[in-house]
Protein backbone atom coordinates (compact mmCIF):
# COMPACT_ATOMS: atom_id res chain seq x y z
CA UNK A 1 0.00 0.00 0.00
CA UNK A 2 0.81 3.60 -0.50
CA UNK A 3 0.17 6.01 2.18
CA UNK A 4 -0.80 9.63 1.10
CA UNK A 5 -1.85 12.15 4.09
CA UNK A 6 -2.01 9.10 6.15
CA UNK A 7 -4.74 7.50 3.31
CA UNK A 8 -4.10 3.96 2.64
CA UNK A 9 -3.98 3.36 -1.31
CA UNK A 10 -4.68 0.10 -2.65
CA UNK A 11 -1.90 0.43 -5.42
CA UNK A 12 1.52 -1.19 -5.61
CA UNK A 13 2.80 2.08 -7.88
CA UNK A 14 1.89 4.95 -8.83
CA UNK A 15 3.06 8.31 -10.70
CA UNK A 16 3.35 10.69 -8.75
CA UNK A 17 2.52 13.60 -11.34
CA UNK A 18 -0.34 11.23 -12.54
CA UNK A 19 -1.91 10.86 -8.88
CA UNK A 20 -1.26 15.35 -8.76
CA UNK A 21 -3.17 15.23 -11.76
CA UNK A 22 -5.77 13.05 -10.95
CA UNK A 23 -6.47 14.77 -7.83
CA UNK A 24 -6.34 18.81 -9.67
CA UNK A 25 -3.57 19.59 -7.27
CA UNK A 26 -1.34 22.21 -8.81
CA UNK A 27 2.39 21.94 -8.86
CA UNK A 28 3.14 25.29 -8.37
CA UNK A 29 1.00 25.12 -5.19
CA UNK A 30 1.68 22.15 -3.51
CA UNK A 31 4.77 20.65 -1.79
CA UNK A 32 5.68 17.10 -1.60
CA UNK A 33 7.53 15.35 1.62
CA UNK A 34 7.92 11.33 0.20
CA UNK A 35 9.38 9.36 2.94
CA UNK A 36 10.23 12.08 5.42
CA UNK A 37 12.51 13.82 2.18
CA UNK A 38 10.98 16.92 1.13
CA UNK A 39 11.06 15.83 -3.11
CA UNK A 40 12.16 18.89 -5.31
CA UNK A 41 9.37 20.01 -8.37
CA UNK A 42 11.63 18.45 -10.60
CA UNK A 43 11.85 15.01 -9.10
CA UNK A 44 7.51 14.83 -9.64
CA UNK A 45 7.38 13.61 -13.45
CA UNK A 46 10.38 10.78 -12.83
CA UNK A 47 9.02 9.64 -9.22
CA UNK A 48 6.96 6.25 -9.27
CA UNK A 49 5.31 6.01 -5.35
CA UNK A 50 5.47 2.20 -4.56
CA UNK A 51 4.03 -0.48 -1.49
CA UNK A 52 5.46 1.03 2.25
CA UNK A 53 5.93 4.86 0.76
CA UNK A 54 4.28 7.68 2.72
CA UNK A 55 3.52 10.82 1.18
CA UNK A 56 2.34 13.89 2.74
CA UNK A 57 1.51 16.72 0.34
CA UNK A 58 0.80 20.19 1.40
CA UNK A 59 -0.76 23.03 -0.17
CA UNK A 60 -0.14 26.39 -0.02
CA UNK A 61 -2.98 28.82 0.92
CA UNK A 62 -2.65 32.61 0.45
CA UNK A 63 -4.56 35.38 2.83
CA UNK A 64 -3.66 38.31 4.81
Amino acid sequence: MIYINGIAFEKDEIKLSEYLSENNLAVTRIAVELNGEILPKDKYDKTVLSDGDKVEIVNFVGGG
